[in-house]
């Protein structure tokens, strides 16, 4: 076997690797993408069996792509662990691959779970609506701005029929008024796009049961939870409600030493998106459940408005993975899920 040590870049790639069978050590520097797909296409054509290590980077799709229709095996590792793993101060893309290498030799390659390629491409369909009603937001709110320095205060109401009449039946100089036609135009090519992609997410939803259980709790739509389900992907990855909050960075940035306990903001080191859609969903839920309106409210009055929806959100994240992991829809865990963290309760509900 022909074991790589990868340190992948968006150019190039720095890897070392040694045969198994001979202890034959070698290193090269492949510049992408032909140099690199030749290299490896020959070693597919000469019947090595290959297993490639890599720190898990974006930018690196065709090349995934291009080991998987090899056959070659693709380990990805965590890159902060990797880096932990460095004695020398000194660091080259020769001593990353050297590095990589000697991690997987001696079976101490951190390696991390890695979503399929049909779990990818769905993430594609929710961070492009994401990104296209970004767009349309900025545009409504410049609309909005032109609407209320000519006076028109109408707010919710300008994207009504009867708003955009008095919206175009404004005078203004030329550039305004060509500044307003091109916005209202992006505006109207925009709106049938994300109703599109709405609806694709709504019928991928359907075909999903889990997505489906988590759209039973209120203030879920099929948006927050077929990302909960993307994304988080296998819920027996984790042991408790605790490591999912670490894992969407919602919980607070540590640095204690001694009797000093120091907490900061959160470390937001999980995906943003499912972040921000577990703090919109927490609101509405705060407006639908009475128990977590006086939550929210009781936070609020402490904490400030801020902490007390990253802390639904939290609370949100941890009853939406116990939902996925037992396969409970809402009336079920209201059901058994109301004596969280009690000794001898079984399930441990949050």
């Amino acid at each position: 076997m022909l074991i790589i040590g990868c340190d992948y870049h968006p150019s190039f790639q720095q890897i070392a690797f040694v045969d198994t069978d001979t202890g034959e050590l070698q290193e090269r520097q492949l510049q992408h993408r032909e140099q690199a797909e030749k290299f490896y296409r020959d070693l597919a054509a000469q019947g090595m069996k290959v297993r490639v290590g890599m720190e898990a980077s974006g930018h690196a799709r065709w090349f995934e792509r291009l080991l998987a229709e090899l056959q070659f095996e693709l380990w990805r590792g965590d890159a902060a662990e990797i880096s932990s793993r460095r004695v020398r101060k000194q660091k080259t893309d020769r001593q990353d691959a050297q590095l990589i290498l000697r991690l997987m030799l001696r079976d101490d390659f951190p390696q991390i779970w890695v979503a399929s390629w049909e779990n990818r491409d769905l993430r594609q369909l929710l961070w492009h609506r994401h990104r296209m009603v970004q767009a349309r937001t900025r545009i409504m709110n410049q609309l909005q701005a032109v609407a209320l320095n000519e006076g028109l205060r109408c707010k919710k109401k300008l994207w009504r029929e009867a708003g955009r009449e008095q919206l175009e039946a404004i005078r203004l100089a030329p550039w305004d008024s060509q500044r307003r036609r091109d916005l209202l135009e992006l505006l109207d090519r925009l709106n049938p796009t994300i109703a599109k992609l709405t609806q694709a997410i709504e019928q991928e939803v359907e075909k999903c049961p889990a997505a489906r259980r988590l759209q039973t709790h209120p203030g879920v739509g099929p948006l927050t939870a077929l990302a909960f389900v993307l994304i988080i992907g296998k819920a027996d990855r984790f042991q408790c409600g605790k490591q999912i909050a670490s894992y969407l960075g919602l919980v607070p940035l540590e640095k204690s030493s001694g009797n000093q306990r120091r907490l900061g903001h959160i470390t937001k080191q999980g995906n943003s998106l499912l972040r921000f859609l577990l703090v919109e969903a927490a609101q509405v839920t705060a407006r639908s459940i009475p128990e977590w309106r006086s939550k929210y409210v009781h936070l609020t009055m402490r904490r400030g408005r801020k902490i007390a929806k990253v802390a639904m959100a939290r609370k949100l994240a941890v009853r939406l993975y116990w939902m996925m992991r037992k396969e409970w829809d809402y009336e079920r865990l209201r059901k058994f899920g109301s004596h969280a963290g009690k000794p001898g309760t079984g399930d441990g509900v949050q």
